[in-house]
């Protein structure tokens, strides 16, 4: 546990301190200070990560050394620990594609980036449904804080994502406060032992699912999020697509799969399910639609994520431990990907002076490496061999391809697997065509677009280390 709290500590005392020093700190010092703490999180959360690894249990911590009931409880788990790995790599890279590109960020990004590096260790470490409740809290404020960097353009997608998510809380907290008053505990360990099928208990439950869908972005509560990640900063939309949405997620998934009894899982497992296949065809479809190039990788979230939806539903109907490897899989592969979707298009935007598909007609002669980037990012989403959508998907369809009255599922997997082809296909169709003019002025920002391919890269190195990946969350399942 020591590990995974300094990994919290860290990008908090470093989010700490860039807010105190204020203007005395430039962009360029700011961004040097944020990356390092975002190192030394990612070092202590691979210490805490080959510690779960080895030991494949549960560690406790009740801070301030009350008993049960009154401390707030800290869990660390191979899950968990894989998280905190993850959301730690992912702050390194972004913060250096902000650090050393050319669109570049405002000083106020690093706090930013830093308190959001801090909430969401906080959040998945926290094995309390009112901590949780503060996680989210700062995580929400903080994403909008961020939306709101990009200038004017940004101030109405980021007011309505404020707004919104400030209604998502209050269903969040009204069901927390149900819960407390039924059972007199929010500590999820000790609520899983004693939740039971009444009425209160599944009002509470739905209201607090309702607000973690909003939060999520999950269909059919998502239509805040295309606006807010299309006119975010570059590096801003990566974080948002490759990290926050799945805070609310991850909480989605304690309160059915912990703190919810088996029965009632089992009952709104199946409408998790449809949900997320009605979101793999709905989202893909708006992608397909869209004339804009940030917007369709915005839209690309809301379909992708009902992959994520799909397997939690199924994992809470069934109870299977393929299912529970299946979501995180996809997390993780998904946060690679639209993280390199959203830098690589964004450089393309910047470079080519366009926000509309049309305009990248001759991508591969003008941009090519970003435009390369895209392309192997929208591969591991559409789960092409060996990238960690592929992984993902082979995971999930074992089971639903064991049994014929499974096969509607799988079906649904294979119609989201088309529609997100045809949207990634449109893309890179048009890039192929050759530009009707090629300004001889265009000098892409190298160092940019190769640091939009470097996650790419890492969700097809998935592959390599799918056997570990699968047991350490197999063992998480248990």
């Amino acid at each position: 546990m020591t590990y995974a709290l300094v990994s919290l500590s860290v990008p908090l005392f470093c989010a700490l301190l860039l807010t105190l020093a204020g203007p005395k700190l430039d962009s360029r010092h700011a961004g040097q200070i944020a990356i390092v703490c975002s190192a030394l999180s990612l070092v202590a959360a691979w210490f805490a990560l080959m510690q779960m690894a080895e030991l494949n249990q549960t560690i406790l911590l009740e801070l301030g050394g009350w008993e049960s009931g009154l401390a707030i409880r800290l869990r660390l788990n191979p899950l968990s620990s894989l998280l905190l790995l993850f959301t730690a790599f992912m702050h390194v890279l972004i913060g250096v594609y902000a650090a050393f590109s050319r669109q570049g960020v405002s000083r106020d990004f690093w706090p930013l980036s830093s308190f959001l590096h801090g909430s969401l260790a906080a959040l998945w470490l926290s094995a309390d449904l009112f901590n949780l409740y503060i996680t989210l809290e700062l995580l929400g404020l903080t994403a909008v804080a961020m939306v709101a960097l990009a200038g004017k353009k940004a101030y109405k997608p980021a007011a309505n994502y404020l707004i919104l998510s400030l209604v998502a809380s209050l269903f969040y907290l009204l069901g927390v406060a149900l819960i407390y008053g039924r059972y007199g505990s929010l500590d999820v360990v000790l609520l899983s032992l004693q939740t039971q099928s009444d009425l209160l208990t599944r009002i509470a439950l739905l209201i607090m699912t309702a607000g973690l869908m909003l939060k999520a972005a999950l269909w059919p509560l998502h239509l805040w999020l295309p606006a807010a990640h299309a006119n975010a900063p570059t590096a801003v939309s990566a974080l948002l697509s490759g990290l926050v949405v799945k805070g609310p997620l991850f909480i989605l998934f304690l309160l059915w799969s912990e703190v919810a009894p088996v029965d009632l899982a089992q009952q709104i497992g199946p409408v998790l399910a449809i949900a997320g296949m009605i979101a793999l065809v709905a989202g893909g479809l708006s992608a397909m639609r869209s004339p804009y190039i940030k917007t369709l990788v915005a839209y690309s979230t809301v379909a992708q994520l009902g992959y994520a939806m799909m397997a939690l539903g199924l994992l809470l109907t069934w109870q299977l431990p393929q299912m529970h490897v299946a979501l995180w899989l996809f997390v993780i592969a998904h946060g690679l990907a639209k993280a390199t979707l959203f830098l690589a298009a964004g450089e393309m935007q910047a470079t080519l002076g366009t926000k509309r598909i049309s305009g990248l007609r001759g991508a591969t002669q003008t941009v090519p490496v970003a435009m390369f980037a895209f392309a192997v990012a929208g591969g591991s989403l559409i789960g092409l061999p060996p990238s960690g959508g592929f992984l993902a998907k082979w995971v999930l369809l074992q089971p639903l391809l064991s049994e014929p009255q499974n096969w509607p599922w799988a079906f649904g997997v294979l119609l989201g697997t088309l529609v997100s082809a045809a949207y990634i296909f449109r893309v890179v169709a048009i890039s192929f065509d050759r530009a009707r003019i090629n300004p001889p002025d265009i000098r892409p920002d190298r160092v940019g677009h190769w640091l939009a391919l470097l996650p790419a890269l890492m969700v097809w190195g998935m592959a390599l280390t799918g056997d570990w990946l699968i047991q350490l969350l197999a063992g998480s399942s248990v």
